[in-house]
């Protein structure tokens, strides 16, 4: 936990800087009113079903209308996973013989111990922005699970982006595609029960039996060029053999939302959101000059109606559609994080990870200033916090939140 004298600082820090804290705690206010109302709602016999669903505690259809609620991740019991052919594929050479030596154990602890103080920071600063902030429970992901297709020890609860997604007043749990993520949802299933208690809609993808059938186990893959020449022909290391995704390949922006097929998610896992979604909602497949395509929101992040962020290393091949719908299209300035800075399951491109508040407000890595600066031309107001070694565990602030509910309709946008 980050030091009490920390904290006041911040709380004097958020005095000066801003003017607007009564309609923050307005907000809070609106919050606790939300969630007595909705407890009421399950106890009270005289709210009727359909009552019920017009307040059910998920509901959110893009990226930036108004947080209300939100779920952190948590790093504690986090496990290095084991090296085999899917992480191999999604993480660079550099960082090859790490997981080669330390499989199964747990990550640096003073690394753990910082990217822990950082994430309980970001948590109390969301709360101070007037959002309800959610947290999964703390599971050990060491041990060893063996089931009728694999063995694998755990990896951890980190990224609730990765393996929950909201879209309209449904919470859906995603399959995954990592043996050591197969048992990640038990962390959030304690949330997930009580938001279907309250009257959220909660759907849990087909879970993958993650056979070697799954996987290209002679993926040939020694370095970015073999990456940039497998993706440009469209192959990966998961086969189509069943559906698999991470729900952190999907971007929403009303009826329309986007996704890429990756290293994490097929083809198959893609057909069961379309038919899954209905007519209600539009699927659309992006693909981008991406060596290691895995997780869309560093490459291409939706920050408002008609705005994208782009990552300039990875063109997407549809950006027209998105100019022809009168888009205003924003390249991600280049990061600051030193190469030296250990990021293990990502790149530097976490500086574009970013999580709206709204379309006036956002959360931004205090060290990236080009990203600030991009942000406060279009004026939005930056919201600086320091995530740096917890972005060494693979995620910026999209990564390691999902958001529960945003006040917002359902609107399109293409």
């Amino acid at each position: 936990m980050f030091s009490k004298v920390r904290s006041v600082i911040t709380i004097v820090q958020k005095g000066l800087q801003r003017t607007c804290a009564a309609i923050h705690l307005g907000q809070m206010g609106f919050h606790r009113h939300f969630h007595e109302t909705i407890n009421n709602s399950i106890l009270s016999p005289e709210i009727t079903e359909n009552q019920s669903a017009t307040i059910s505690p998920v509901r959110s259809y893009n990226e930036w209308d108004p947080l209300e609620e939100i779920i952190v991740g948590r790093i504690e019991g986090a496990t290095i996973p084991p090296f085999n052919i899917e992480v191999k594929a999604n993480t660079y050479e550099k960082h090859w013989e790490f997981y080669k030596q330390n499989s199964g154990k747990p990550f640096p602890k003073k690394h753990v111990q910082k990217a822990t103080e950082e994430i309980e920071e970001l948590c109390y600063i969301l709360e101070q922005e007037g959002v309800y902030v959610r947290r999964p429970d703390i599971i050990e992901f060491g041990e060893e699970y063996k089931t009728p297709d694999f063995v694998s020890t755990g990896l951890y609860a980190a990224m609730p982006r990765d393996i929950i997604i909201v879209i309209g007043d449904e919470i859906i749990e995603a399959p995954m595609a990592w043996r050591s993520r197969f048992f990640e949802y038990r962390a959030y299933r304690s949330l997930l029960k009580e938001y279907f208690q309250k009257g959220a809609k909660w759907t849990t993808a087909p879970k993958p039996t993650m056979d070697d059938k799954l996987y290209n186990q002679d993926y040939p893959i020694r370095c970015v060029e073999d990456r940039h020449r497998l993706a440009a022909k469209g192959e990966f290391v998961t086969t189509e053999y069943e559906p698999c995704f991470d729900a952190a390949d999907f971007m929403r922006a009303g009826k329309d939302i986007f996704v890429q097929r990756s290293q994490v998610t097929n083809h198959m896992g893609i057909k069961w959101m379309k038919q899954h979604l209905g007519d209600k909602y539009k699927v659309h497949v992006l693909s981008f000059k991406d060596p290691n395509p895995m997780h869309i929101d560093a490459t291409f992040n939706i920050i408002g109606p008609g705005l994208v962020i782009c990552n300039p290393d990875r063109h997407c091949n549809e950006i027209d559609m998105f100019k022809s719908a009168g888009w205003k299209i924003l390249t991600a300035p280049q990061p600051v994080i030193a190469d030296s800075w250990p990021l293990w399951m990502s790149s530097k491109w976490l500086s574009m990870n970013v999580l709206m508040l709204d379309e006036k407000r956002v959360l931004v890595e205090k060290e990236e200033i080009p990203t600030q600066k991009m942000f406060e031309k279009l004026g939005i107001e930056c919201i600086k916090v320091s995530i740096r070694h917890a972005n060494s565990f693979g995620g910026g602030f999209h990564c390691w939140t999902t958001d529960v509910r945003r006040r917002g309709i359902l609107q399109s946008y293409l």
